[in-house]
């Protein structure tokens, strides 16, 4: 017996299913973030020479933003496609490839272990290319949804090798020569 279901069946299961993922995606990204001390205020970080492509620090949580939300949209696409062949394993690569997105920040930022995020970064990029070749045989507009993701992927690794290169001494240790600043 086949069940069809309505336009506004429809869309009422991917609004819920959006309106679950995009903030779980979100919220997700935002604690890798802050519990690893991303950004500007990482004083190992600070300390790093930067490569001439890199942006401004306020790029990165716009950016993110942008492409978590993207991500979640994807994800709910595709979980809205019942019956759809390679549904399932779609989705497991999905959550593969965001638990190594996770990953990434507690590595480089709070582990300081550039070579090692290079190394993450670069399986996760084979992640997110294996889940949109994935996510586009179940919908194409999912895969296509994710193709900004591989793009920032893209550039985030040439910015992790650049980091590595001009910063080999930092690889792996607190040996930057940064004072804690303590204020009051």
């Amino acid at each position: 017996m086949t069940i069809l279901a309505s336009r506004a069946q429809l869309w009422a299961s991917f609004a819920r299913w959006a309106l679950f993922l995009v903030p779980v995606v979100l919220l997700l990204g935002f604690f890798s973030g802050e519990i690893s001390g991303s950004g500007e205020e990482n004083l190992w970080f600070a300390s790093l020479e930067k490569p001439e492509l890199y942006p401004s620090a306020a790029v990165f949580p716009i950016a993110w933003s942008i492409l978590y939300v993207l991500m979640g949209i994807a994800a709910a696409v595709v979980a809205t496609a019942r019956g759809a062949r390679g549904r399932g394993p779609a989705l497991v690569l999905f959550f593969v490839q965001l638990a190594l997105n996770l990953a990434w920040s507690p590595v480089f930022f709070a582990m300081h272990e550039i070579q090692a995020a290079l190394i993450l970064i670069a399986v996760l990029d084979v992640a997110v290319i294996l889940t949109i070749i994935a996510f586009w045989r179940v919908r194409q507009l999912a895969g296509i949804l994710l193709l900004p993701y591989l793009a920032w992927l893209a550039f985030a690794t040439i910015l992790n090798w650049q980091l590595l290169e001009l910063n080999p001494q930092a690889d792996g240790g607190d040996e930057s020569g940064v004072v804690q600043r303590i204020e009051m």
